[in-house]
């Protein structure tokens, strides 16, 4: 499975953006996909993540209310909306998949990755 993630820029705070995730190759029928991101001198984080179904989703606490996770199967894809933005928001922003029925927030529980798209969010 091959995960390429697009989307992220330069905005101000306040602004929103809109990531995609599209994977490819040898895709299964049943997964998670969820979204995660790395600032500079730290840990990566846990930010969304939603089962296949879209009938449960899961979010950092630091991002409720202001990211909405979406995915299309039909084309094997999974969005994350971020509205508000806020400086600590800056960070490259992983996409991550695994073969699973439910909603998984830790990074070690995801086999698939892409490649990161960083967002910027100026003050």
């Amino acid at each position: 499975v091959q995960l390429q993630a697009s989307g992220g820029g330069l905005v101000q705070a306040g602004g929103s953006l809109r990531l995609s995730c599209a994977a490819s190759g040898r895709t299964f029928s049943r997964n998670v996909m969820g979204w995660f991101r790395q600032a500079p001198g730290k840990e990566r984080e846990f930010v969304a993540a939603i089962n296949w179904s879209s009938s449960r989703t899961s979010y950092a606490d630091s991002v409720k209310g202001r990211f909405t996770i979406s995915r299309d199967n039909a084309k094997n894809m999974v969005n994350l909306q971020m509205n508000s933005l806020k400086p600590e928001d800056t960070a490259v922003y992983y996409c991550a998949a695994d073969r699973a029925t439910v909603v998984f927030t830790t990074s070690n529980e995801y086999e698939y990755w892409g490649q990161g798209t960083l967002v910027t969010v100026s003050s």
